[in-house]
């Protein structure tokens, strides 16, 4: 059975009034004294009220769910130590009186001074999911094909309503902010993994990124792991949503690997065509129409079941069709982690979207 890991990003906030707080590093050293936590597990981030944690490689949904719980609960208990609470939220509802301080590490000093406001603004939590497979020339023959998926993905997975203590307008404002850099969006195409390197290298030469790190596609071939990152999605509400898109990442993977061993070709659709429907995505999550991988408008739940439609084999062979399925349709039934925020403040202002994240936040 094909691998997959997650990694989730969380926020550090004050549990009342729901700021952003610097204390990353004392929550980071205080649930790695854990018993079944590891060091690797628990990582920096780029601003000093974020944690990441990353799974190890897993071969089950089920092992996906466990190790997410295990990691929630310990950076939750932690943070409480510490006065704080972890918000599972793309971005912060508030705005902040002062910016968060960078992380003191020498490639996030740099990024600092390469670009000070982009840096101060990226206050923004994603959740990424690796997948292995079977050598560079698969896995750059899958982003050419998972690649018009990936608006369809960011619409289910829109959680990043609020920006500074407003509604964006946008269901994943982290989209957005994400897009502002030099290497953003949706990957292009690639003629191979040749052409996949050579596009790499000619961007590092130009020394406006400093490491393959700042190849923010919504979509990468990882230099760590010999997996496919796929980086599209905010960060979930819920475990259990996480766990879904694990399944439908790794059930995406899975089709492109068999479409190009059976010799299918990648789907021709231009990059203005995928950005377009991927600024769709991030606008009305599933709240309006999406724009398929052909051009065409649907509504959203069936832009969705389109997708289950297209990784239903990959999903059966997995043995995961039951549980992604019906979380899919809870997600089309309760709305995305977007709309319940906003169902949040409609009942209770800013104070009920707080109240949502933080009792979330170390939860199932």
């Amino acid at each position: 059975m094909t691998t997959v890991g997650v990694e989730e990003e969380y926020m550090l906030v004050e549990p009342v009034t729901g700021r952003l707080v610097a204390r990353a590093e004392k929550v980071r050293a205080a649930a790695g004294l854990e018993p079944f936590v590891t060091a690797r597990e628990i990582q920096s981030e780029l601003l000093q009220a974020q944690v990441e944690v990353a799974t190890p490689v897993c071969g089950s949904l089920e092992e996906v769910g466990g190790h997410l719980l295990r990691l929630r609960h310990a950076v939750a208990g932690a943070a409480e130590t510490h006065g704080c609470r972890i918000i599972a939220s793309g971005t912060p509802p508030l705005r902040q009186a002062l910016p968060v301080p960078v992380t003191d590490q020498a490639r996030y000093r740099v990024m600092q001074q390469q670009a000070p406001q982009l840096v101060a603004e990226q206050m923004v939590d994603g959740m990424h999911v690796h997948v292995a497979v079977p050598g560079r020339r698969a896995a750059v023959q899958v982003l050419n094909r998972i690649r018009v998926w990936l608006p369809v993905l960011t619409a289910m997975g829109a959680n990043s309503p609020f920006w500074e203590g407003h509604d964006t307008g946008f269901a994943s404002w982290r989209t957005v902010v994400f897009g502002r850099w030099p290497v953003s969006g949706v990957p292009p195409c690639f003629a191979d993994e040749a052409d996949y390197d050579v596009r790499v290298r000619r961007l590092l030469s130009t020394k406006v990124i400093s490491d393959t790190g700042q190849l923010y596609w919504q979509a990468r071939l990882s230099e760590t792991y010999p997996t496919v990152e796929v980086r599209c999605l905010d960060v979930q509400l819920r475990t259990d949503e996480a766990v879904m898109f694990a399944g439908l990442v790794r059930a995406l993977v899975d089709t492109a690997v068999g479409e190009a061993a059976a010799g299918r070709k990648a789907p021709d659709i231009p990059a203005e065509l995928i950005d377009v429907a991927m600024w769709q995505a991030a606008r009305y999550g599933l709240s309006g129409e999406l724009i398929l991988p052909g051009g065409e408008r649907r509504r959203a739940g069936d832009a969705v079941y389109g997708l289950l439609e297209h990784v239903g084999p990959a999903l059966d062979a997995a043995g995961d069709t039951r549980e992604v399925t019906s979380l899919v349709h809870r997600l089309l039934q309760q709305g995305t982690g977007a709309d319940r925020q906003r169902q949040a403040l409609a009942e209770g202002g800013l104070a009920a979207v707080i109240a949502l994240l933080v009792e979330t936040g170390g939860m199932p």
